[in-house]
């Protein structure tokens, strides 16, 4: 297996086309995407594209924002568009915190993004629907080159009791999110009963590991000869563990 980074991608804007600059870059720099390829992107590539921006200087705070901001010391416009893209607030403590999304993903912040975009007072947002970007560039790379891949969309993320974050699929299109291993047997012939390997979020963190969030200016990378089980209708919320399963939330 392969994890290709795709360099040389401009700064995006509102309204460029993901999938023509990710297809001519990758040919440039002489490793054209192929067939069963996974392209994994990173959420802020794909929101700035599809306008996802916010200019905090444009934000009317809530009393409940300027509340928080107060004790937190944190910017009220800030605060006030994280809690417009949240549907619950899962944890706050010394300055964190800990939103479910519009989506369901429970993550920093909802999700807004200060890093990698101009502007000091701009922020990113999450796309509104990760899974229709992730179709929608998937459609193109076919209509481009009549190739069939699959797309993650993928996000940087926290996890429970462990240092560092990671990175997560927070859309996909073309792959089956989970591999579902649960009835199989192991070496020794005992029936695997709890085996759901999340493979989309186990690509989003291998493609991390090239994909640049500092200088390097990498927000898309190439994953290849990985045998995953294609999907027409996954969707990245099937990762989302259910709340009555979850001992953390």
């Amino acid at each position: 297996m392969q994890i290709i980074p795709i360099e040389g991608l401009p700064i995006i804007n509102s309204g460029d086309n993901i999938a023509q600059l990710i297809h001519d870059a990758a040919r440039k720099q002489g490793t054209p995407i192929k067939d069963r390829d996974v392209l994994v992107i990173t959420h802020v590539f794909v929101s700035r594209a599809e306008g996802e921006i916010v200019n905090l200087d444009t934000i009317t705070p809530s009393e409940l924002a300027k509340s928080i901001a107060l004790q937190y010391d944190k910017d009220p416009a800030l605060v006030e568009v994280v809690l417009r893209e949240s549907k619950n607030i899962i944890r706050m403590s010394e300055g964190r915190m800990i939103t479910e999304t519009t989506h369901g993903f429970i993550c920093a912040n909802s999700g807004v993004d200060r890093s990698n975009v101009p502007g000091e007072r701009n922020a990113v947002l999450l796309p509104r629907d990760p899974d229709k970007s992730a179709a929608t560039i998937r459609e193109e790379i076919k209509r481009l080159i009549n190739c069939d891949v699959a797309v993650i969309v993928s996000d940087t993320n926290g996890r429970p009791l462990r240092v560092g974050e990671i990175n997560v699929a927070i859309g996909v299109a073309g792959l089956q999110p989970i591999r579902d291993r649960r009835g199989e047997k192991d070496l020794f012939g005992y029936v695997l009963k709890v085996k759901q390997t999340a493979v989309a979020d186990e690509l989003a963190s291998a493609a991390e590991l090239v994909i640049g969030q500092a200088d390097e200016g990498i927000p898309a990378a190439i994953v290849r000869g990985y045998n995953y089980m294609k999907s027409e209708n996954a969707k990245a919320t099937q990762l989302i563990r259910p709340k009555e399963l979850d001992l953390f939330v």
